[in-house]
């Protein structure tokens, strides 16, 4: 487990002024980039915390975490 807390902004540094325009300017964006956080806040609760949580259910959130990450990369760079 990294214990790294995965934040958009330090994920993509280059970004994140447009990152900042999408989160004020497109609901879609906006609605994604909270789902992302809650579900990354979740994530790096368990990894710093040693959290026994079940194999599929840790395994489950990080796959939702990286689908949005890919999902909120394509619409920043679109």
């Amino acid at each position: 487990m990294s214990h790294v807390p995965h934040e958009l902004a330090a994920e993509f540094p280059e970004l994140k002024d447009r990152i900042h325009e999408l989160k004020t300017s497109n609901a879609h964006f906006l609605r994604l980039y909270g789902e992302y956080h809650e579900i990354n806040r979740e994530v790096h609760r368990i990894e710093a915390a040693g959290l026994n949580v079940a194999d599929e259910h840790y395994e489950s959130i990080k796959k939702k975490r990286m689908e949005l990450k890919d999902d909120l990369y394509a619409i920043l760079t679109s």
